[in-house]
């Protein structure tokens, strides 16, 4: 099926975030049960298209896997007359944990300044099913579960989704994974083969270049400027792409997109950059990996002594946010991997992601048989938060809590870069999005220019900030394209790591390290 020819709109209509439920039943809420995101729809689909067919672009370990047969068999415990002595699933009889205990954040004073302790308590034992007080408890958590997750979760995230992205065509799926990395690695391993070539941004997320490294996989870099990738670097290269430049690879079929709040740039694709983007891998027939963690940390522009709008309800927090490729996909080319770890907590491991149906059943034969499931505890500490107690609007005033910290944050490392930098030297584009501040140094206006690198200038400069007590990120460390040459001399920083008296700090201190290396005559 082709792509359909049809605009998407920023948003159609309002977010509903008390959507209609769909029940779980109770054969979906017992130890390994299966269930489908289909399930927990609160939209018909039947208007929409179906996704294009991807299968010629999957590779051949993952065409050959067949799955858990152990899982597959858990089917069968949908019918309670059955007795299961086939799957090695203990009792929770001998789960020595009796009952779990949480104290959220109360959502009631976050907006005054306050200490956001609450009175509330969330707690789960491991009969709560069978006593009719919770659609899941510990006796189900603890226990094994299915690679897509548990359907008690599962329920808010397919809701989540369709609030949020309500993608454009019918045969949409949702599973649970361990993290985007977790779920990138996947993605790879699905989509690519040893010697082949991913697209992304010239500078992009570490960890993911990392991870395609062993695999065979080469990172070609795009060029960027303040909206992230720039669409007619992305078409020239492929319409230019000769196998022989990149050791007989094919033409890239996989482009990976980090749109809201780059890591490390900060940069933020603007709706029309997404769209432009989204043309071009429709021409060339690309499938969109969209990593993106950042995306509820969008903020408004910088304005030096300005507060930030002030957001008054849910709703219009939504309406502000850039939409997703995953919003604009007619054709079903975008896998969108979603993470709790930056908006609530990185150790639990959760996150989903979003994709045609087949791909998604792809991808959980892979979960199946490898990290199994995401972690009982954090799905089940998830449920009770998101699910039970916050709801999608206690959630959304939550993300607002966030936008409005991160905001004063960003807010604050710009006005320390303009304090304490050279800014004949050091200049920057203030994010507007996401955790960091990406700084461009003038490696040109080094007294050895002539004679050294960048890439050892660059080096010089970070190792002597280290020795002044500021640790930055060296901009080569995010180089897609290795074996590029660099001729740029950049830094990654993060406002959401330290208190702000040790940020201002931090800052200052690079600041005497590049006046120390760079030994600049006094200004006038």
């Amino acid at each position: 099926m082709g792509s359909v020819s049809r605009e998407v709109d920023e948003w159609t209509e309002e977010p509903n975030l008390h959507p209609k439920r769909r029940p779980i039943s109770a054969a979906q809420r017992g130890v390994a049960a299966t269930s489908s995101s289909e399930q927990f729809k609160t939209k018909s689909c039947k208007h929409k298209p179906e996704a294009r067919r991807w299968h010629p672009y999957m590779s051949t370990e993952s065409t050959s896997r067949t799955g858990s047969t152990l899982k597959n068999a858990a089917k069968h415990l949908s019918n309670p007359e059955v007795i299961s002595l086939g799957g090695g699933i203990p009792l929770s009889d001998y789960f020595p944990f009796e009952e779990v205990i949480l104290r959220p954040s109360s959502l009631d004073n976050l907006n005054d300044g306050e200490k956001t302790s609450s009175q509330t308590t969330l707690h789960a034992t491991k009969h709560d099913i069978a006593d009719g007080t919770s659609e899941y408890d510990l006796s189900v958590a603890l226990n094994y579960c299915q690679g897509s997750g548990s359907a008690q979760f599962m329920r808010w995230i397919v809701e989540h989704t369709e609030i949020l992205h309500d993608p454009p065509y019918a045969d949409w799926q949702c599973s649970m994974t361990v993290g985007n990395t977790s779920a990138f690695d996947m993605c790879l391993r699905m989509l690519t083969k040893p010697g082949d070539c991913v697209l992304a941004d010239k500078y992009t997320y570490s960890s993911a270049v990392e991870t395609a490294m062993p695999l065979g996989v080469k990172f070609i870099g795009v060029d960027m400027d303040r909206e992230g990738m720039l669409p007619d670097s992305l078409d020239e290269i492929l319409e230019t792409w000769n196998p022989e430049k990149h050791n007989n690879a094919r033409k890239p079929s996989v482009l990976y997109a980090i749109p809201t709040g780059q890591n490390p740039t900060g940069t933020t694709q603007s709706f029309q950059r997404r769209k432009a983007i989204y043309k071009v891998a429709q021409k060339h027939n690309l499938i969109i990996l969209e990593d993106d963690p950042y995306y509820f940390l969008q903020m408004d522009e910088y304005v030096d002594g300005a507060s930030a709008s002030e957001i008054h309800s849910p709703v219009e927090f939504l309406k502000k946010l850039v939409p997703s490729y995953l919003r604009l996909d007619v054709d079903g080319r975008v896998m969108r991997m979603d993470s709790f770890s930056k908006v609530i907590i990185p150790g639990a491991r959760l996150g989903w992601i979003t994709a045609p149906e087949q791909l998604i059943e792809r991808y959980k034969r892979h979960s199946d048989v490898s990290t199994q499931s995401p972690a009982g505890l954090s799905q089940l500490m998830f449920f009770k938060l998101l699910d039970e107690h916050w709801g999608h609007e206690g959630y959304t005033r939550w993300l607002m809590h966030l936008r409005k910290q991160y905001t004063m944050r960003r807010d604050f490392i710009v006005s320390a870069c303009e304090r304490y930098l050279p800014k004949h030297i050091v200049s920057w584009e203030p994010t507007n999005a996401g955790m960091f501040q990406w700084l461009k140094v003038d490696w040109e206006q080094h007294p050895d220019a002539k004679d050294k690198t960048a890439e050892l200038i660059e080096e010089e400069i970070w190792l002597e900030s280290i020795s002044t007590g500021a640790l930055l990120g060296c901009g080569t460390w995010f180089r897609a394209s290795k074996d590029v040459p660099c001729n740029e001399v950049f830094y990654r920083t993060t406002f959401a790591a330290a208190p702000l008296p040790k940020i201002e700090e931090a800052v200052k201190r690079f600041g005497e390290t590049i006046r120390k290396v760079f030994e600049p005559k006094e200004e006038n």
